[in-house]
């Protein structure tokens, strides 16, 4: 396996489904370890770097999405879940809190490559003539999709920061949610694009409730605005 090949993070209790998951991945040319908790899966976080995690949901103590949770505080590595609950609500909780994307069990395996080969296509650094865009206290380098805050670095996941480059792209204009989503790799229904937004909203806007530069125009999208 080459050192540069993508280096995924399996974390799930089921043995058997570990088990296949690292063979299947590894004959798909990706580099692959496994934590059988997230307790461990933050372990192995420590010392190594990873370019994505494969998380399953229903974990004994600290599940997925917690883990999901706790992680996006400090960092933006994409994130894909794996769960056994098909309603939409339990979707849209994983991409809430900051997953890129999720697919249902039972799966195909092909699809779960296809997924992750997309995140992490979507995840590479979008080069911008305009590396610098600016608005309120923020600024968001688009090159390297590092947004600075009076606080210094405001960690975000790869949706968000996809999302941010649409927007800021699009400065002072507003974008509709198929555009958004189309542009930004969000999958799901157009309901994802809102959840990320509001997601966004909360890192960016002194009350998110009263949005000051990430604004809805009614019947045309969403807005960002410059200085």
């Amino acid at each position: 396996m080459m050192e540069d090949s993508p280096h995924i993070l399996v974390v799930d209790d089921d043995r058997r489904l570990r088990d296949l998951l690292q063979k299947f991945l590894t004959e798909s040319g990706f580099r692959v370890t496994v934590a059988d908790s997230a307790a461990e899966a933050r372990e192995k976080l420590l010392g190594f770097q990873f370019d994505l995690l494969v998380l399953d949901v229903m974990m004994p103590g600290e599940s997925g999405l917690d883990l999901t949770s706790g992680l996006r505080e400090t960092s933006a590595v994409p994130i894909l879940i794996l769960t056994a609950m098909a309603e939409p609500e339990n979707r849209i909780d994983g991409l809430e809190l900051g997953a890129d994307d999720y697919l249902t069990k039972p799966f195909e395996p092909r699809e779960l490559v296809a997924r992750i080969r997309s995140i992490l296509r979507r995840a590479q650094t979008v080069q911008r003539d305009k590396t610098a865009f600016r608005f309120g206290p923020h600024s968001y380098d688009t090159r390297r999709q590092i947004l600075m805050g009076p606080g210094g670095v405001v960690p975000l996941t790869g949706a968000e920061a996809r999302l941010l480059d649409v927007l800021a792209g699009n400065a002072g204009e507003p974008v509709n949610r198929d555009t958004l989503q189309e542009r930004s790799g969000i999958t799901g229904s157009a309901r994802a694009v809102d959840v990320q937004v509001t997601r966004l909203r909360r890192k960016i806007e002194p009350d998110p409730r009263t949005p000051r530069y990430l604004q809805t125009i009614r019947g045309q999208g969403y807005v960002l605005w410059p200085d």
